[in-house]
């Protein structure tokens, strides 16, 4: 079996509109739940992010409404808490493409905050998708393509069929109206071909090496396509 790497977020807030921070992070689901299918076939995960920093949770991720109750929220906390990788973060200025045989991106609005802008983060991201291997990118974690621009200008993600978090669902989710920016009007901004699903039930896109999927119940969908491409 072969290594995985995480890129998640540093960020632990995002900056709406007004100035004020909203608390968030990277949201439980997404990352443990690709993390266990990765590792119950045998592959290694490495976690990066910027600077190296732990990545923080959003702790409303935790919340029973989020996972279908008080038993389904305290076994996502369990299993997060068992994620030594989150603990130990590696720097993403240090990776080595070669080192991997895919790359996840989990979300949480984290990834708006940081990895939307992170140069570094967007080169890795044109350099995936390149190589061909296996890039999943999930809910949030789409804004991250937002600095995939190539030298001439363009993103590399133009052209391409791919979803992340909706419209509609930043609404319901209470957040819309405060966002200096939403996710799908930036996807399409930059050329791609965003394909909306219905709110809040899974929706995995697949175009070439890239995976996405919409939102957290698209989370576990993703990493099992993911896994198609990884056999």
């Amino acid at each position: 079996m072969s290594k995985i790497l995480f890129v998640m977020t540093g960020a632990d807030h995002w900056t709406l509109a007004d100035g004020s921070k909203h608390t968030t992070g990277f949201w439980a689901e997404e990352a443990v739940t690709p993390y266990q299918a990765f590792t119950a076939v045998g592959h290694e995960i490495v976690v990066a992010t910027p600077g190296g920093v732990v990545p923080p949770l959003d702790q409303g991720s935790l919340a029973p409404q989020f996972n279908g109750g008080k038993e389904g929220a305290r076994k996502v906390a369990d299993a997060l808490a068992s994620i030594s990788e989150i603990q130990h973060p590696v720097k993403l200025e240090d990776v080595d493409l070669d080192d991997y045989a895919a790359v996840f991106y989990p979300g949480g609005h984290g990834p708006m905050e940081d990895l939307a802008v992170d140069a570094v983060s967007g080169k890795l991201l044109i350099d995936v998708l390149a190589s061909g291997r296996p890039l999943g990118v999930v809910c949030h974690a789409p804004a991250a393509l937002l600095a995939a621009t190539k030298a001439d200008g363009n993103n590399a993600f133009a052209g391409y069929r791919l979803t992340g978090f909706s419209n509609a669902e930043e609404i319901q989710g209470g957040l819309a109206a405060g966002a200096k920016w939403l996710l799908q009007d930036r996807l399409i901004e930059i050329g791609a071909d965003y394909q909306e699903g219905e709110p809040w039930a899974p929706n995995v896109v697949v175009d070439r090496n890239l995976v996405t999927g919409q939102n957290p119940a698209s989370a576990g969908p993703a990493a099992a396509e993911m896994l198609k491409k990884l056999t």
